[in-house]
């Protein structure tokens, strides 16, 4: 059973009730019937990422997992941490006020630097711990290009493998570009030489994301998720 009803979605977020069908479909085919779990979006808000912003690309990643979402948690909202060379802001996009919410954000937010994924890792760790959640936790990690200190990122991803978080990477772009290519390597990162379970999935979304499908779309955002779940439950990660 779903975390939030079909008709509560349609009370609050009627615009979202095709994604919230087709996220339960995705969950059913993976085997995620009634599991629950935390769900983070973090978006990149790095220079290059501006042609996203304002064609909304980013909007409708963040709708999708809202829609996502609402199968997994009951509180309808998913904290959202945008990042540049710091972070930029940490609030959340929710059922009832989802519509544009991604761009009014971003439209208050400062100037656009470069890219590191270890401090939106921190900021996401941080939000997690301090909820005192006891499910665990999918996050959505969404990013045009590698990161400006890639150690300091394969770091935290090796040490949040000892945590209930599994990182799901979306690239934004040209699935041939080599600004993929750390992400592909922390996807391949060795178990358990590096990291206890492997803790992470990637994949590109390509040049304009909206055109992917939301069938197919949610199936790579949930397709690694049951996996890890076995190998952290083995771990004594997750319960």
């Amino acid at each position: 059973m779903a975390a939030i009803s079909l008709s509560k979605v349609e009370e609050t977020a009627p615009a979202l009730v095709s994604l919230y069908k087709s996220a339960g479909d995705s969950l059913s085919r993976h085997g995620l019937d009634g599991q629950r779990a935390a769900v983070y979006l973090v978006v990149d808000h790095s220079l290059s990422m501006r042609p996203h912003f304002r064609n909304g690309s980013v909007q409708a990643l963040a709708d999708r997992v809202l829609g996502l979402s609402a199968h997994l948690d009951d509180d309808g909202r998913v904290p959202v941490v945008f990042f540049f060379t710091d972070i930029d802001a940490v609030t959340d996009i929710a059922l009832a006020d989802h519509s544009g919410r991604i761009q009014r954000v971003a439209a208050g937010l400062g100037r656009m630097g470069r890219t590191n994924y270890h401090l939106a890792m921190d900021a996401v760790i941080d939000h997690y711990l301090d909820s005192g959640a006891e499910d665990p936790a999918l996050v959505v990690f969404q990013t045009d290009g590698g990161p400006s200190r890639r150690l300091a990122a394969e770091r935290y991803l090796c040490k949040a493998a000892k945590l209930p978080l599994f990182w799901q990477f979306v690239g934004f772009g040209d699935p041939g570009s080599d600004q993929f290519d750390f992400l592909r390597r922390l996807d391949e990162l060795a178990v358990p030489d590096k990291r206890v379970v492997d803790n992470a999935g990637f994949f590109p979304a390509g040049a304009d994301p909206r055109q992917v499908s939301d069938k197919e779309l949610y199936d790579r955002l949930v397709g690694d998720f049951p996996k890890w779940l076995v190998a952290a439950r083995v771990q004594g990660i997750v319960r």
